[in-house]
């Protein structure tokens, strides 16, 4: 034979071994590889990370095996962060700050990174209250991602993307929204204990949001005052109804002058701290303090309650279960 020949033949031979050996380490592509994603709107308030890495830890304490990343929402909040990354006098006046808030990504890039690193197979839980903008919009990202139809199937960028329900429930029978309202209620009985003992009327701040029925947060007031009858609730929005106004006049009504005023959100943020208890004079603490009334905030999240951390953690295990996914 050739000598030429010998020694191409050596060449491809030694070739095919290293592409061989390439495939093993990097992972067969049909063979998909598993992640999470917690997918929050995000904060600016360093004081507010623990509520949002609560949920992480939790989540990487139920499933050791599974790669958990966090997504930020809010192109303003994800900003934020980035700008803060080359100031070392914010960082080393924060050390709790993770590093990697420093360059979070949105949804769809913290996916594209996952699927770079060959993670085709993900779970997304958010960390949103409802079933309204926020939550469709996520929803339409993986919808748009999962309808990529590629000639060949094993190169479609991902196998499965599964979606985890938000706290308050999704529309539809096949998990009854009523349900989750009632767990969400169960796990703030401390806060009607508290309410109860200092003889305070209990008002919650929510979000809220245009493209969402506003009598999802009715009717849950409805549920707490009818589970908690020895301490009133209170529930508006700084987006939609009930607003203000219509917290105001049922306040009235009670009787009472003495408030507690927490946030109905994952985190004690921007809205806590300013819309609900800030010094402005459109502040709700400022306005029922101007109305006469006796108000005390308590700037706790819900991601700081450990009650609404498993039902996150439900929800996300529900959303693999019924994907077939596998989560470890």
């Amino acid at each position: 034979m050739n000598r030429r020949i010998v020694l191409n033949l050596g060449l491809l031979i030694g070739l095919s071994l290293l592409l061989c050996q390439g495939a093993i380490a990097m992972g067969s592509p049909s063979k998909s590889k598993t992640a999470i994603i917690i997918a929050a709107f995000g904060t600016t308030y360093p004081t507010a990370v623990d509520s949002l890495l609560a949920i992480v830890h939790d989540v990487e304490a139920l499933y050791p095996e599974t790669p958990v990343t966090m997504a930020f929402t809010s192109n303003i909040i994800r900003k934020k962060w980035h700008g803060r990354a080359a100031d070392s006098d914010y960082r080393k006046a924060h050390p709790a700050v993770p590093e990697y808030f420093y360059r979070i990504k949105n949804l769809l890039g913290t996916l594209a990174d996952l699927q770079d690193r060959g993670y085709k197979t993900v779970v997304v839980q958010p960390t949103l209250l409802t079933h309204g903008e926020e939550y469709l919009d996520v929803e339409a990202y993986i919808d748009g991602l999962m309808s990529i139809d590629t000639v060949k199937k094993r190169w479609r960028p991902f196998h499965k993307i599964a979606l985890g329900r938000p706290l308050m429930g999704t529309w539809g029978v096949e998990h009854p929204y009523e349900e989750d309202l009632n767990k969400l209620a169960a796990t703030l009985a401390d806060d009607t204990r508290l309410a109860e003992q200092q003889k305070a009327t209990l008002v919650y701040m929510g979000h809220g949001n245009e493209h969402l029925s506003t009598a999802l947060y009715y009717e849950f007031e409805l549920l707490m005052n009818q589970l908690y009858p020895q301490a009133e609730t209170v529930v508006g929005l700084v987006e939609g109804h009930p607003d203000f106004d219509e917290v105001l006049e049922k306040i009235k009504e009670t009787g009472n002058k003495k408030l507690l005023l927490k946030p109905l959100m994952i985190v004690a943020g921007d809205h806590a701290n300013n819309d609900m208890a800030g010094q402005e004079k459109d502040s709700w603490k400022s306005q029922l303090e101007a109305a006469g009334y006796q108000t005390e905030p308590i700037m706790q999240g819900l991601g700081e309650n450990p009650g609404v951390r498993q039902m996150f953690l439900k929800n996300l295990q529900d959303a693999a279960t019924e994907a077939g996914i596998e989560l470890r």
